[in-house]
């Protein structure tokens, strides 16, 4: 078995992320040495989708390890990311009869990572869970740092807990199951790290061609370390660090919302948030307009959208309202990710809401 790992290290808290192909199949001895060591029963939480495709392969696996699994699944989507979920999940463990003794498995993309890593951190006070990621959003991303959580009616995220996983398994080959779409919209994190931490590695995704797995190893590879080493130095978002992780978030979120969570995927809403935030940073950090270049040809390399739609949900003053629900608006002022130059992200405080606005407005526009 051949696999690249990347570790993260926060002490008592730290954990591997493996990735390689066909690794759903063998997982269960990567947990070891973890807390999992010594339990018996976890609880599967999948989508219905990504379960029909890999659920079967997983729980053989747990089955020949020596566990006892139990499958529960939600509908696939944003939607899914509520609290009425979350209740009916742990409600269906409890009648199953896990325990404190029990732990979780996150069997798919952002959202299943999200809920079910919410579900390990409240469930009887708190139980350990494992990330199997099969989206290249959770992969590269989500499936990385601690955020657990749901979507209030007022925005994204915006109840959760950090609970780190155990450990991170992200097979390659799951990823052949995805639409072009959904392995695309993904893609706008990577676009994003390589934006904010590594410049190089926008060259390598514009010559990224799907199918290519040991060239899609080594890209998720290289993402999963600039978020490992971000989560390093800010796990709890305290000092500010891991806050430009969120580069491209913030009109994007408010997108996201605006639209209404399923209607648009992550991803797309990010590629068009990311836009806005790199005309911002020429505009208020002289950012060099050729590198913004080459990153909008990396999402345009991936069909993300760089055109707001022209649709009534959108409007700027809906937008500007769902942007003042953000977990990044702090006491009432805007926190705002910008880039300096190439890899050099700054939190800035000086974007004002008519810089906002105009964000907004040239979204309206062709590239």
């Amino acid at each position: 078995m051949s696999f690249t790992t990347v570790n993260v290290g926060l002490d008592d808290r730290a954990y591997q992320i493996s990735i390689g192909t066909n690794l759903l199949q063998s997982f269960p001895s990567l947990l070891q040495d973890t807390a999992i060591a010594g339990r018996t029963r976890c609880a599967v939480i999948s989508d219905e989708t990504v379960a029909a495709l890999h659920a079967d392969k997983v729980l053989t696996a747990l089955a020949d390890a020596g566990y006892s699994a139990d499958l529960f699944t939600i509908k696939p989507g944003e939607a899914s990311k509520s609290m009425d979920v979350i209740s009916q999940v742990t409600s269906e463990m409890i009648v199953a009869g896990h325990d404190r003794r029990s732990f979780v498995v996150a069997l798919g993309g952002g959202v299943v990572g999200d809920l079910a890593g919410f579900v390990a951190a409240i469930y009887y006070r708190g139980v350990p869970f494992v990330q199997l990621p099969t989206t290249i959003v959770a992969q590269v991303d989500s499936s990385v740092g601690g955020k657990t959580g749901v979507n209030a009616p007022e925005g994204k995220n915006l109840i959760g807990a950090f609970l780190q996983p155990q450990a991170v398994v992200a097979d390659i080959t799951a990823l052949d199951t995805l639409g072009d779409r959904e392995f695309n919209e993904g893609m706008a994190e990577a676009v994003k790290h390589g934006a904010i931490a590594d410049p190089s590695l926008i060259d390598a995704l514009l010559d990224l061609q799907r199918g290519d797995h040991a060239a899609t190893e080594s890209i998720i590879a290289r993402n999963v370390a600039i978020k490992a080493k971000i989560v390093e130095q800010d796990e709890l978002e305290t000092s500010g660090t891991r806050a430009f992780l969120n580069f491209g978030h913030t009109i994007g979120h408010a997108i996201e919302a605006a639209a209404g969570y399923g209607a648009m995927f992550h991803g797309e809403a990010i590629s068009l948030g990311i836009r806005a935030a790199l005309w911002l940073s020429e505009t208020k950090r002289g950012l060099a307009p050729e590198f913004s270049a080459k990153v909008l040809d990396a999402l345009e390399h991936f069909q993300l959208p760089l055109q707001l739609e022209d649709k009534p949900e959108f409007s700027t003053d809906t937008l500007m309202t769902k942007l003042a629900k953000d977990k990044k608006f702090l006491d009432g002022g805007i926190r705002f990710v910008l880039l300096h130059a190439p890899g050099q992200p700054v939190l800035a405080t000086d974007v004002t809401r008519e810089d906002l606005e105009q964000a907004i407005e040239l979204l309206r526009t062709p590239r």
